[in-house]
């Protein structure tokens, strides 16, 4: 893989040629800025930049004052490899908030196509509808000690709305949810993001992240994507790292709440 090509590619379709993400959110170009302006309780945000240290500043407060005349908490989504090299000290100089940074790790969708199946007495099923959102909504909470109900939001939305952009998993041990994962599939893109896999405490180190990831792969192949995308937490980098996905930049969510 060539990690400079394919990181341009990712910069031209998923971020300079991002999509709303639903269907009463929209996507504004301006000033050398795309920037995604929610629906009702959706997220906001600047997705990419083209910016140089003359204008950043500028354009800060330009993207402050529409988000807040909006009456919108938003997100400035920095990668690693944009530019000017100061933009998030000048973000943090306007009052944004760094969260933790994750690592841009893309990998080859048939390099995953592999026979990983999930530890015996487990088994992986989809989520269609609202039981199976909740269940969905338990594994998380449970594998990442915090409160999932943004998850519920998200799921119920995407499944009424977009059926066939978004794919939902469940690894279930008989009755009991011990992980989750979920897939968005954006059409017309080379790219199949792979979100939020996360497994309970007591069942990790079993091979439950590994068969999600390549269950997720099989999907993303039949209907043709030829990568896969994570945004790696620290835990996670390591291990996508063994599965041959590589890091090809960093990204943090600088936020404005104010």
């Amino acid at each position: 893989m060539d990690h400079a090509a394919v990181l341009a590619l990712y910069d031209r379709e998923m971020r300079e040629g991002a999509r709303p993400e639903t269907s009463d959110a929209r996507v504004e170009r301006t000033g050398g800025v795309v920037r995604h302006v929610g629906g009702e309780g959706g997220w906001s945000g600047v997705l990419w930049s083209d910016l140089d240290s003359v204008g950043a500043d500028a354009a800060i407060a330009e993207h402050v004052a529409h988000f807040t005349g909006l009456g919108h908490e938003f997100e400035w989504k920095l990668y690693g490899h944009d530019r000017p090299a100061d933009l998030g000290q000048r973000l943090t100089a306007a009052g944004f908030t760094a969260d933790p940074q994750e690592t841009l790790m893309i990998g080859e969708t048939d390099d995953q196509l592999v026979d990983a199946e999930p530890p015996e007495g487990v088994r992986i099923v989809p989520v269609t509808d609202r039981a199976g959102v909740e269940l969905m909504v338990e594994a998380n909470e449970k594998a990442f000690g915090r409160d999932g109900s943004w998850l519920r939001d998200l799921l119920l939305a995407r499944l009424t709305a977009e059926p066939d952009v978004i794919v939902a998993l469940l690894a279930m041990a008989g009755d009991v949810p011990v992980s989750s994962a979920r897939m968005e599939l954006i059409p017309g893109t080379s790219f199949a993001g792979l979100w939020g896999g996360g497994t309970v405490q007591a069942w990790r180190g079993r091979g439950i992240y590994r068969a999600l990831i390549a269950h997720r792969a099989r999907i993303a192949a039949d209907r043709g994507y030829r990568y896969l995308q994570v945004d790696a937490s620290a835990q996670s980098r390591p291990i996508l790292q063994r599965l041959g996905f590589a890091a090809l930049s960093t990204t943090t969510p600088y936020v404005y709440a104010k």
